[in-house]
């Protein structure tokens, strides 16, 4: 049953270029886990999806290195400062689950694949470095890639079409992911061998997944989907915490 359940976490994240570590943290959580113990377990697998949904995107042509770069290279390093940093989750998990709801909601309010007019430039680095920099550090403190802060970024500031949203998703998740993993592997503990079914789930799930979203679902399933995505972490950070 946890397989399954990791399977259709990665398969639904990942069409949306998406790693899925907010579902896994979930499904690690029914486990009886401890964050200590399971943030790295998720991450891994975070790693493992995103990275399979950025080759499955970038093939199909729809990944923009220009509009990755400017968000990741504050938000790596913040990336693993949140990931050494202690904090409560539970009051963050209301703030942020209130932040995806609100989103997820604007999102579904839109009727096609972006919002109203034309795609703007991808932003300089003024804008850019501020906002990976606050993603990474939030997406460090609560062992997640950022791609569920970024993605209705990227869509409401008409930065990115819903498929190139979803490649350069994918790109930052991965690299954020690697930085938060290195932060809370120090502290927690990771048994590879007992994830070999996760694993195995984790990969069929993103291949899946992410073939589809990148060249079968049109922009209205890709926004929908991802609608969705928003609301189960915005209910599981309200409910859980980490």
């Amino acid at each position: 049953m946890t397989a399954l359940l990791v399977f259709l976490v990665a398969l639904v994240y990942s069409s949306v270029g998406h790693g899925g570590a907010s579902g896994y943290l979930a499904v690690l959580s029914l486990m009886g886990s401890t964050p200590s113990d399971m943030i790295p377990s998720a991450l891994c697998l975070n790693l493992l999806v995103s990275g399979t949904a950025f080759v499955s995107y970038w093939r199909a042509g729809h990944f923009d290195g220009k509009l990755l770069w400017p968000f990741a290279l504050s938000s790596i390093p913040a990336s693993y400062l949140g990931g050494m940093a202690r904090i409560p989750p539970q009051a963050y998990g209301w703030l942020l689950g209130a932040a995806l709801l609100v989103a997820a909601w604007r999102l579904a309010g839109i009727s096609n694949g972006t919002v109203p007019g034309t795609l703007r430039p991808p932003p300089g680095f003024r804008a850019a470095l501020p906002i990976g920099a606050g993603i990474g550090l939030l997406s460090g403190i609560l062992g997640i890639g950022g791609g569920i802060f970024l993605s209705p970024i990227l869509l409401l500031s008409r930065w990115a079409d819903a498929k190139k949203t979803a490649a350069v998703s994918a790109g930052f998740i991965w690299l954020n992911s690697l930085s938060a993993f290195a932060a809370h592997a120090r502290v927690g503990t990771l048994d590879l061998a007992q994830w070999v079914p996760y694993v195995i789930a984790a990969f069929m799930g993103g291949w899946l997944g992410s073939a589809a979203g990148a060249r079968y679902f049109n922009g209205l399933v890709l926004r929908r989907l991802l609608a969705v995505v928003l609301v189960v972490a915005a209910v599981k950070l309200m409910g859980q915490g980490i």
